[in-house]
């Protein structure tokens, strides 16, 4: 009798998988509950995802799942997209560059001062980008907005005062706080990326360029701020750009005019300007700017931005950065006669490549290297991916809270903690009657604003002069007379307290000194009350007012030595 075909297949199933459970019995692993045969055949089934073929690792903002969805559409896109996700370029003019950034397939742009008209102009240009851009992920709409000396932005949101502020004040808590409701006004006006803050550790006057946006000269200071200030922003839903690696505050040249050389040692600049960043990537902060600048004791006379051993030897195997890796502008001086450099910052492992001078001549040069060989396609690809699971995560991540104007509060808040009290009295009032603020024009206005406020007199400056000589019918004589009268200058009265605001020039008695940026300023004169309050925003005057009134104390410490001023603070 023949046996029916559905009962020889069960025997012959049954048979077979006799045999396989036969075939697989042994040893087992003692550090596993699985035989061994069944572990290595479950380890073989196990592929890796799209983004770990890329080489990407989370840690620093993106989920992996954020960081697979950003390399499968990496996979998808053509050679010359690719090429323009990895540029972030500037525009001409205060009409949306759609046109610009749709040809070019930009990954990015960033505002500059000519490109504001008001915070609705603003809001409505970014909001056209991220509508008319067809992309995986949203555009990155980036500024430049640190607040004292650089800021972009004098509309619609709050001014902050210098970086050095936070140093000044060293409360974390504050300092966090402030940026984040700084990030949280920037994100309502539609941008997605502050290059901000700085995490260079300055070395006093003989720093150019950085000054007081940095938090200061000590290097666990200037960590401990910079991450909390990058920490503000995230929680504001702003990406933060830590920037100059590996520290532009201890060279001497400014990188916008040649090329700085970094000089320390390896050993000096794991004690120094690498401290912040060590903190930076420690707290996975998600973006690290690399600065224009030649590090010696790595990779001597070349510019950090195109440097392997610095990019990817320094700042990702050494400090362990996974991240978005950003160029400091491209069409800095300091990169003048350096071939490509755009291409050679992607092959330093390099990803977001920052205002280049001629964004369509740099994709060029992008597509070029790769189709020639000279840059791996692979490479592009990590990179773009980077840069689309960071701009995934910050879509994700909600706004922070409070409607416009909200930070001026933190903004002030942080300028009452930074004031210092170098030189006067460390309580009550520092000056009686009228005041007499003298120096730049806007923060002469801040502070009459501010003392107005506070119901504070204002004195006034006045000139005399004596007399017009009366004529006796003499000629002679009334010509030498009119000669002196008009060679005789006029006196200068001051009615009040002179205020002098970032200067140490003006007339009357020595009065009130006030460095309104880095406080080197006081270490010029001689005067019976010595103030630094980092900047001259309406928050920094009014904590000024009332420091000078006794209606409040200077809890701020000058975060660097000044020279000729002994006194750190109160």
């Amino acid at each position: 009798m023949r046996t029916p075909v559905r009962l020889t297949a069960m025997v012959a199933s049954l048979a077979a998988a006799a045999t396989l459970a036969a075939g697989c019995s042994g040893p087992t692993d003692p550090s596993s509950d699985e035989p061994a045969g069944r572990a290595a055949q479950a380890s073989q089934d196990v592929r890796p995802t799209a983004s770990e073929r890329l080489g990407l690792d989370p840690g620093w903002g993106p989920t992996r799942a954020e960081l697979d969805r950003a390399a499968r559409a990496v996979d998808r896109m053509t050679l010359p997209e690719l090429a323009g996700q990895v540029i972030v370029a500037r525009w001409s003019g205060t009409t949306t560059p759609t046109a610009l950034v749709e040809d070019l397939d930009l990954g990015g742009v960033i505002m500059f001062e000519d490109n504001v008209v008001s915070a609705e102009q603003v809001r409505r240009t970014a909001t056209q980008l991220q509508r008319g851009v067809r992309r995986p992920w949203p555009l990155l709409v980036g500024v430049d907005q640190e607040g004292g000396l650089v800021e972009r932005l004098t509309t619609g949101v709050t001014r902050f005062p210098a970086f050095m502020s936070a140093g000044a004040a060293d409360r974390p808590r504050l300092t966090q706080q402030a940026y984040a409701a700084a990030g949280a006004e920037l994100r309502r006006l539609g941008f997605t990326t502050d290059f901000a803050p700085d995490a260079d550790v300055t070395v006093g006057p003989a720093d150019p360029v950085i000054g007081s946006r940095s938090a200061g000269s000590d290097p666990a200071v200037v960590a401990e701020q910079t991450v909390a200030a990058a920490r503000g922003y995230l929680a504001g839903g702003v990406l933060p750009v830590v920037k100059h690696f590996p520290g532009h505050g201890s060279v001497t040249t400014d990188s916008h005019l040649a090329l700085p050389v970094q000089g320390r040692s390896r050993a000096e600049l794991r004690d120094t300007d690498l401290v912040p960043f060590r903190a930076a990537v420690d707290a996975g902060l998600p973006a690290v700017m690399i600065g224009h600048l030649a590090v010696t004791a790595v990779d001597p006379g070349v510019p950090a931005t195109v440097s392997r051993p610095v990019v990817t030897g320094l700042l990702r195997e050494d400090l362990g950065f996974d991240g978005v890796v950003v160029s400091d502008a491209l069409e800095m001086a300091a990169l003048d006669g350096v071939d490509r450099p755009a291409v050679g910052f992607l092959r330093a492992g390099g990803d977001l490549v920052l205002l280049p001078p001629d964004p369509a001549a740099t994709r060029a040069s992008i597509l070029a290297a790769v189709r020639s060989g000279d840059l791996d396609r692979r490479r592009l690809e990590q990179a773009a991916a980077r840069v689309g699971a960071m701009l995934l995560h910050q879509e994700a991540t909600p706004p922070g809270r409070g409607g416009p104007s909200s930070a001026a509060g933190p903004a002030r808040a942080l300028s009452a903690a930074a004031v210092t009290v170098a030189t006067g009295a460390c309580r009550g009032p520092l000056v009686r009657g009228p005041l007499v603020p003298m120096g730049d024009a806007a923060a002469v206005g801040a502070f009459r604003t501010a003392a107005q406020a506070a119901g504070v007199p204002l004195g006034s400056v006045s000139e005399t002069r004596p007399p017009r000589p009366v004529p006796t019918g003499r000629s002679r004589a009334d010509a030498r007379a009119l000669d002196a009268w008009r060679a005789t200058p006029a006196s200068t009265v001051v009615d009040g307290t002179p205020v002098r605001l970032g200067t140490t020039d003006g007339p009357g008695a020595p009065g009130v000194l006030v460095a309104t940026d880095s406080p080197y300023l006081l270490g010029y004169a001689d005067a019976p009350v010595e103030v630094a309050t980092y900047g001259t925003t309406p928050g920094a005057m009014t904590a000024l007012v009332q420091v000078l009134t006794g209606e409040a104390r200077a809890p701020g410490r000058l975060p660097v030595a000044v020279d000729g001023v002994e006194r750190r603070g109160c």
